[in-house]
């Protein structure tokens, strides 16, 4: 069998003590700024191609964003499943801020400040962008994106939003949105890799807006520029995301429709390429955010900067003179005015809570089977990489063909050997740093669409040595226009005995 070549390594501290101590702390806490110049300098790690690395907009500019007020939300439940009369109850409610101008929730303690960021995590920042309350009302759109129900008949990623008497709003793009999972028994979990179909979603909504709109070759002009603001890096060369401008609107529904639950083509990412939705839980012991570890995380603050440039900031930056926010020129920063944002009270609960969660009940028990896997763990070097007890080395692995900058040896945690997997992310996009992650194995029990593209549905895909074959065909995300292809690298593992593997899985499973 092969052994994972790599030397086993020490564990990296977590989050510092510091940090820490904070967290623990009772009453008004130190609360870091969230755009610290200094601090948002060495925040990520430089791209593969440093030219684009982003020049993100000053403190002063920052702090010049109107802070985003979050207003009382309300369940939105599936197609059948709402109570009658429900919507027009809602119409009837009067606008509530919970948190924004004179209001604010009581932060006296640690559980308030926890209890206040479950309120951030669950915010939506848009409201009818892209999926729209008309669809998540529609049993049409729940056939098209074959949408889990909880089980109390909610769709959990979203809430209704009262902003003026009378409109009711679908607000999405929450914290929750990516980050929310119904499991097969109708529970659910937050802060865990989410499940719900977003992209189907919104090429359910594109369908239906090129079909209403008056001018479809403007709409399609439009669509393009949306995307280009997502994930075009014009210093590449060639950018990947020119070939947006040769394709047609179904073309491009189809490319979202192929995306699976679980995965997303992130900002910064590329339209054809979906990225691994990260599980939240365990996040204060990550030393690295990202698959690509683009930004660090070396305290509270950090993650507090992480969530900012997720919700919007980091559009605001200049890669190279490309400016995401600046549509459809992509030339200059807009006026702070056009942009919103979280307090950095907001965003630090949001963080305290996020430090808080944790896993569901694992229902799988640490039987024979088991204890043979982990002995095939140890024998096999697994350790090494996905060192206990977060069985992770919080290190970063280089991409093949990314040459190591002498610098980054002294600045970063790196393992200088390549795992082997396709390099694209991290080599031709906005995220990418040449570098990929090592993730923890806690909790893949709950998480499916393994790989960082996700191109495995399950451990057992993951470990099939058929996905190193030419004609094999992706369980997971796969291109819109590629029925087969071979899922590369990461070896380890493949040419166990059936029995070994089997083993090692149930082993996994128990993290």
């Amino acid at each position: 069998m092969r052994r994972c070549p790599l030397n086993a390594v020490t564990v990296v501290p977590t989050v510092c003590a510091a940090a820490c101590a904070i967290i623990a702390a009772q009453g008004r806490p130190a609360i870091p700024r969230t755009w610290d110049d200094q601090e948002i300098a060495r925040h990520e790690v430089p791209l593969a191609d440093p030219a684009g690395s982003p020049r993100h907009v000053s403190s002063d500019y920052y702090y010049r964003i109107p802070v985003r007020p979050i207003y009382k939300g309300y369940p939105v439940y599936a197609p059948g499943r709402e109570p009658s009369g429900y919507l027009d109850r809602l119409k009837q409610e009067e606008p509530v801020v919970l948190w924004g101008g004179a209001s604010a929730p009581r932060l006296d303690t640690d559980a308030d400040w926890v209890r206040s960021g479950e309120i951030v995590f669950d915010a939506p920042i848009v409201m009818d962008v892209n999926i729209s309350a008309d669809d998540v009302r529609s049993q049409r759109w729940l056939d098209a994106t074959k949408a889990p129900v909880a089980g109390d008949g909610t769709l959990p990623w979203f809430q209704y939003i009262v902003r003026t008497k009378g409109k009711v709003e679908l607000g999405n793009n929450s914290c929750a949105f990516c980050h929310t999972r119904v499991m097969p028994d109708g529970s659910t979990i937050k802060g865990a890799q989410g499940n719900l179909p977003v992209q189907r979603g919104v090429a359910f909504r594109w369908r239906a807006d090129n079909e209403a709109a008056p001018d479809k070759q403007q709409y399609l002009v439009q669509l393009r520029a949306r995307l280009k603001q997502l994930h075009a890096g014009p210093y590449l060369r060639p950018d990947p995301e020119d070939r947006i401008d040769t394709m047609s609107i179904e073309e491009i529904i189809s490319v979202f429709e192929a995306v699976p639950p679980g995965t997303s083509p992130r900002q910064r990412g590329n339209t054809f390429l979906s990225i691994q939705v990260p599980d939240l839980i365990g996040i204060m012991e990550r030393r690295y955010l990202d698959r690509t570890g683009l930004e660090l995380h070396r305290s509270v603050g950090d993650l507090m900067r992480y969530a900012a440039m997720n919700q919007g900031a980091d559009s605001l930056a200049s890669y190279a003179g490309f400016v995401p926010a600046d549509v459809p020129r992509f030339a200059q920063t807009p006026t702070p005015e056009r942009a919103s944002r979280y307090s950095d009270e907001q965003l630090y609960a949001l963080a305290r809570y996020l430090y808080s969660l944790q896993p569901p009940p694992n229902p799988n028990r640490f039987d024979a089977l088991a204890q043979a896997g982990r002995r095939v763990f140890e024998r096999a070097g697994c350790g090494s990489c996905h060192t206990p007890p977060l069985y992770t080395n919080n290190q970063l692995t280089p991409a093949a063909g990314f040459e190591i900058p002498a610098d980054h040896l002294t600045k970063y945690d790196i393992l200088r050997t390549s795992v082997g997997t396709d390099p694209e992310l991290t080599m031709r996009t906005r995220r990418g740093t040449g570098y990929y992650k090592v993730p923890s194995l806690k909790g893949v029990w709950y998480r499916s669409m393994f790989g960082h593209n996700g191109w495995c549905a399950t451990l057992e895909d993951w470990f099939d040595p058929r996905r190193l074959r030419d004609d094999y065909i992706p369980t997971g995300f796969k291109p819109f226009d590629r029925a087969t292809f071979p899922v590369k690298g990461h070896r380890y593992g493949l040419d166990l005995p059936d029995q070994d593997r089997r083993a090692l899985i149930a082993f996994l499973k128990t993290l």
